[in-house]
Parts: structure tokens; C-alpha cells; sequence
């Protein structure tokens, strides 16, 4: 009897312990923090930064015992991230390259479509601005130096442009934004593709313009220096109150960053969507198709190291891609199209830890 009772005692205990651990029953994993606060950090592209802190900030409320923290450092400093393993997960708008994901098991999750735009500082001009690809490739290349040149005023002939120097601003990090950007740019304009090309950190012309760091740094340059025009994802301009251009697409129309204009840009490539995800979509074919437009993407690693944080990132994924996409249109992003939901859904079914899949 006694020692049925000892016995009874020490199980009671052993439980209440592990009750106040935090840990759930069975699980060993000692990656969790006390109470049971399940910490994940991500890492990389500013473009998505509004809507990722919007969604952490959701799904927070939902699931308390998640703490997820976003550092936006710049889709290549994400990319690195992820590659070295010093965050959960990393972000990126351009989508890594062959080489880079040699040796790893790096998988790209789509997460929505935005845009980059031109945003501008001029205050006696009240009619919004239009730019074809070349006055964009001329202004940035230091071959349009005056925002009343002929190939800008040809665009805009009722427009009263100043005779002022254009200052342009450009990403100074390794930015996925830029990335877009000049991919665009290199579809669009021959001079450009042979001079700089598509690179997340081009060597830029010498003494043309003014780096920044960040989309919210190139922002702040455009919004501080008169004349100035810089590329930044549509929803930093919309914060700062500065216009934005009318851009010339593929069909020769001046399209602006709506979000049907963006998902237009996506809808012809849904079908021809490869099968790891990774695709580009600028200077798209049709009418309304904004030409500067983008998926953004979440990198994770196809098999996770602790099976509880491995659970909770994949969860929220899953959240986000469905739940959370209620939220991009008054961030001014584009939801994802349900065909590449779908290819989601089956990319996040292949996450493991320990050769199990996390979701079912």
C-alpha cells in the first residue's frame, strides 16, 4: 500500500514538472523558450517588410505562444541568411540562382506579387509623370541628366517640366528590389542589358546619383532631395504620401501599380510557373500588365532541424498564404493567384524534420 502510494506521489510529480517546463508531453525538443514561447527569426527582403510585419503581427494574435521577428536586411543578405543557418527562414524577391543552392536544401515559397515604382520629388508638378524604359535607362545610366529632356518631355507633353538635374537614388545593399528592377530594365532596353544588366548589387554608373540602404532608405532620399527620383516597392511611396509614375509596358501602354495590374503581369506565367517556384515576371505580355512587378519569396529549408519550430513556421506559412491574404490589397500587394496557392500548399506538404512531414 505504501508503496503504491510512493509510486502514485512520484508520477504526480513528474507530471506537474513537466506541466511547469512548458514542453509539451513527449516532445524533447529544448528549442522552445520558457512558458512554452516558441521563437522563430527571419531575415532578407525590405520589399515584403509591410505586409510580413502586418501578418506576424495577426498570427500573434491568433497563436500567442508564437514569436515570430522579421529583420529586413535585403533580399541577398536573406539569402545568405538561410544558406549559413543564422535565421529560421530568409526572404528574398530574387529568387536564388543555380549555384547558390548548390549543397543546400533551400525551397522557395511564394508569398505574394507587388511592385516596384518610380516615386519622384517635384513639387511644382501636379499631373502625375509617365517614363518608358528608356528615359528610366537613360536617367539611371547618366544619359538624361534634366528633367525637362526631350525623351521626357515626349512622354509628357502637358506637363510643365522644370529645367533642374535629375538626382536619381538607387539601393546601395544587396537588394531583391533592385534585382527587379533592372531584370525589368534589361528586358526593356538594350543599352541597359549590355551596360549593367539584372544583378541584386549592380556596379552603377560613376557618379550618377546617391545609394541608400533599404527600401525605406531610398524612400527617405527621395522624400528629403527635390528633383530626385528613386525605385522603391509601391507600398513605402504610399506611406510617404509621394506620387508615383505611370510606367510604359510591353504593349506600349502607361500602366500605374495597381493591384490588378499586377496580378495581370502574373496571370500569363501561372501555367509555366516551373516546378521549384522560382520565376520572374517582368515586362510582362499583356495590355494592363504592370511591367515592374514581382513575386516575393520566403526561403526555408526543405528539412527543418527542430521538429517543433520546424511545425509552427510551416503553420504559419500555410496561414499566411490563405488567412493572411485578406490583408495585402490595403498594403497595396497582390494576392496570390489560386493556381500558385495550390503549388504552395504541395511545396509546404514536402517540409520535413526527422523525414516527416510537418504538414499533412
Amino acid at each position: 500500500m505504501k508503496t503504491t502510494l510512493l509510486l502514485t506521489l512520484l508520477t504526480l510529480a513528474s507530471i506537474i514538472g513537466a506541466s511547469c517546463s512548458g514542453q509539451p508531453f513527449g516532445n524533447n525538443n529544448a528549442n522552445t523558450a520558457a512558458g512554452g514561447t516558441i521563437s522563430i527569426l527571419g531575415s532578407g527582403a525590405s520589399f515584403p517588410e509591410p505586409v510580413y510585419e502586418k501578418w506576424m503581427n495577426e498570427y500573434g494574435k491568433l497563436n500567442p505562444n508564437v514569436r515570430i521577428d522579421y529583420q529586413a536586411t535585403g533580399s541577398g543578405a536573406g539569402q545568405k541568411a538561410i544558406k549559413e543557418n543564422t535565421s529560421d527562414f530568409g526572404a528574398s524577391d530574387d529568387p536564388m540562382k543555380d549555384e547558390d543552392l548548390k549543397g543546400t536544401q533551400v525551397i522557395h515559397i511564394p508569398t505574394v506579387l507587388g511592385a516596384v515604382v518610380l516615386t519622384y520629388n517635384l513639387p511644382e508638378v501636379k499631373e502625375r509623370l509617365k517614363l518608358s524604359p528608356e528615359a528610366i535607362a537613360g536617367i539611371y545610366l547618366g544619359n538624361i541628366k534634366k528633367w525637362n529632356d526631350p525623351k521626357i518631355r515626349a512622354d509628357n507633353a502637358e506637363v510643365n517640366l522644370p529645367d533642374t538635374e535629375i538626382s536619381p537614388v538607387y539601393r546601395a545593399d544587396s537588394s531583391g528590389t533592385t534585382a527587379v528592377f533592372t531584370d525589368f530594365l534589361s528586358n526593356a532596353n538594350s543599352e541597359w542589358k549590355n551596360k549593367i544588366g539584372a544583378n541584386k548589387q549592380p556596379s552603377w554608373i560613376t557618379g550618377v546619383g546617391a545609394g541608400a540602404k533599404g527600401n525605406d532608405g531610398v524612400m527617405g532620399q527621395v522624400k528629403n532631395i527635390p528633383n530626385s527620383i528613386g525605385y522603391v516597392e509601391i507600398a513605402f511611396a504610399k506611406a510617404n504620401d509621394l506620387p508615383t509614375a505611370l510606367i510604359k509596358n510591353k504593349s506600349g501602354k502607361f500602366v500605374e501599380a495597381s493591384i490588378e495590374n499586377v496580378s495581370a503581369a502574373a496571370a500569363g506565367s501561372v501555367k509555366d510557373m516551373p516546378e521549384d517556384l522560382r520565376t520572374r515576371i517582368t515586362n510582362a505580355e499583356g495590355e494592363n500588365a504592370y511591367p515592374i512587378s514581382s513575386y516575393t519569396y520566403i526561403l526555408v529549408n526543405k528539412e527543418q532541424p527542430d521538429d517543433v519550430k520546424g511545425k509552427a513556421l510551416v503553420d504559419f506559412l500555410w496561414w499566411a498564404v490563405h488567412d493572411g491574404e485578406k490583408f495585402t490589397s490595403d498594403l497595396h500587394y497582390a494576392p496570390l493567384p489560386d493556381e500558385v496557392v495550390k503549388k504552395v500548399e504541395e511545396k509546404l506538404k514536402t517540409i520535413t524534420s526527422n523525414g516527416t512531414a510537418l504538414r499533412q
